[in-house]
């Protein structure tokens, strides 16, 4: 009879495990009033960053990694912290952005600022970083200068605003979501929440959907 029992037993379905509980307000914060986004019908995954930030190079490691799984239906985009010091390194990201340059640059700042030690912080000093990594002097003053560039940091002035960033890394989701390193307890758990917010706002779009189609 034991042994019937043990049999049976075994052909139970296995319970299964409780999804982690994300909490608006501890992990995560839902902002006030949603922000346009760029990334069409994928889901936004947008990064605030600033090249100066040791916790921003921190986290490259673990998003490189990510980012070679990261859910079909999102996309990751960057935007640079603009925050007084922080103007400089933008200007300097949108020049090599133009330049189509980032592939070559991104994580050699990174490396510059955090194991070489350089400030980087004079338009001399980026023009000798632009150099040294394979981008043309004239072209990178020039880029650097350039007004698509200082358009492109008015608008990143007014979506850090927008969607209160005061500190990063922080990474935004369909510009309705922020969360933190802070906020989710490190890194990776961070990533971990970006992957909810990911599916809560494809549950959401469904239902929107589903809405309009009933009301039709």
């Amino acid at each position: 009879m034991k042994r019937l029992f043990l049999a049976l037993t075994l052909l139970l379905p296995l319970p299964l495990a409780a999804a982690p509980a994300y909490v608006e307000g501890r992990h995560y914060l839902e902002l006030p009033l949603p922000q346009p986004t760029e990334t069409g019908s994928k889901i936004e995954v947008r990064e605030f960053f600033w090249y100066g930030c040791p916790h921003c190079w921190q986290l490259e490691p673990e998003l490189k990694k990510w980012l070679k799984k990261i859910p079909a239906n999102a996309q990751f985009v960057r935007t640079p912290g603009v925050s007084g010091r922080w103007l400089a390194h933008a200007r300097a990201y949108y020049a090599f952005e133009a330049l189509g340059a980032l592939n070559k640059t991104h994580v050699a700042f990174f490396r510059a600022m955090h194991e070489q030690n350089r400030p980087l912080d004079s338009e001399d000093a980026l023009v000798q970083f632009a150099v040294a990594n394979g981008v043309d002097k004239a072209k990178f003053r020039e880029a650097f200068n350039s007004f698509g560039v200082r358009v492109k940091l008015d608008k990143a002035r007014q979506m850090n605003m927008e969607m209160g960033v005061s500190s990063v890394p922080t990474l935004a989701v369909d510009g309705r979501y922020i969360t933190s390193p802070t906020m989710a307890g490190g890194d990776p758990q961070m990533l971990k929440v970006v992957e909810f917010l990911v599916q809560k706002v494809a549950r959401e779009r469904g239902g929107e959907k589903s809405k309009g189609k009933r009301e039709k």
